[in-house]
């Protein structure tokens, strides 16, 4: 044959009872493929369980079942559900033929065979094989290719995105930490209400950003020890919209403004930008809400020391419905009531980890 197939010859396996035949077929294709004779369905199924071929050709009249036997059994087969089959016959029935390609041959040949009819054909079932299969091997090479870079774009998202929240928590000496704290709760809220992986790892990254807009809040005001003017309380509540505008230009994840915008509304609509109301506020924002509180209250400030734990869950008890979505209340209630040693807020935040996750 003079069809190229690359380096390796093709395999194929003939499966007849007739030595003739075998014979005839291994002539006619003269030694351009690999020829592995069989001499019942039996023996080329259990072939087959144990070797890839690159085609198949079947009697039809075997001498345990017919070659339309073989050919269903292979397609009940996942690992011969590929394997090019071509079925021989000295039998001129058209509705056989039919059947045959309706089970799912490739080609039909008829005996006694007319040897460059018999040639040509192979030759085009194992051409067309054999570029199928490097499309396949190209294919996969491919996807492997945008994986390895997909995963080296999120590598590089996860890192600038933890960059950026350690930028933030420089700004106050109070607060060193905290970004990281409140995406870890907020994942832990998100996994225990039920939220995909997917979701938990969008909230730990809109988490980890949600306080981005004190970047263009003064020091001065942010590291203040004594109680804040009017004038300096409404430039704090400014780093929520401040944070969006700056977050809104990345396109590729428009949630992580809302959760910059939005931490701060409250359930009962007293909150600050838009005074959002219940469900209004996204469920992400609502998520940040309760995980950004607990950890305010368990941190020293420069107005105060570290509150108790009994009275941090008295807090958010006491918030539950009026500040915070009582759904996500309720889960850190259970997550504090669950950390009797309070270990919790002492955690080094596992960065890694959660935004794999």
């Amino acid at each position: 044959m003079s069809a190229q197939f690359g380096e390796e010859r093709p395999l194929v396996l003939i499966v007849d009872a007739d030595e003739i035949n075998q014979l005839t077929v291994e002539q006619i294709l003269d030694g351009g493929v690999e020829i592995v004779q069989k001499h019942s369905g039996s023996e080329a199924m259990e072939f087959l369980e144990k070797t890839t071929v690159d085609l198949a050709l079947l009697d039809q009249n075997l001498p345990d079942m017919t070659g339309l036997d073989v050919l269903k059994s292979m397609k009940q087969r996942e690992e011969m559900w590929n394997v090019p089959v071509i079925i021989m016959t000295g039998d001129v029935d058209m509705e056989l033929e039919t059947e045959v390609f309706r089970t799912g041959a490739v080609d039909f040949i008829r005996k006694p065979f007319v040897p460059m009819a018999l040639q040509e054909r192979v030759s085009r079932v194992l051409q067309n094989e054999y570029l199928q299969r490097n499309l396949r091997k190209e294919a996969n090479r491919q996807a492997r290719l945008a994986e390895e870079r997909l995963a080296a774009s999120q590598r590089l998202f996860d890192e600038t995105v933890l960059a950026l929240a350690r930028t933030i928590d420089a700004k106050d000496k109070y607060t060193q930490g905290h970004s990281q704290r409140v995406a870890e709760y907020a994942r832990r809220i998100a996994q225990r209400s039920g939220l995909d992986s997917q979701r938990q790892r969008e909230i730990f990254c809109i988490a980890l950003l949600h306080d981005i807009g004190k970047i263009g809040v003064p020091n001065a005001i942010l590291n203040k020890t004594s109680r804040l003017t009017d004038e300096e309380y409404d430039v704090i509540k400014s780093h929520t919209t401040i944070g969006a505008n700056i977050l809104k230009s990345i396109m590729e994840f428009p949630k992580l403004s809302m959760g910059a915008r939005s931490h701060h509304e409250r359930w009962d609509g007293r909150g600050y930008p838009d005074g959002l109301l219940e469900t209004e506020i996204p469920k992400e924002a609502r998520i940040i809400a309760v995980a950004d509180a607990y950890d305010a209250m368990t941190s020293k400030r420069s107005y105060r020391d570290v509150m108790a734990q009994e009275r941090v869950r008295r807090e958010i008890e006491r918030g539950r419905g009026t500040q915070f979505d009582p759904q996500f209340a309720d889960v850190m209630l259970d997550m504090m009531d669950e950390d009797v040693d309070f270990k919790m807020r002492a955690e080094e935040p596992k960065n890694d980890r959660s935004m794999e996750e």
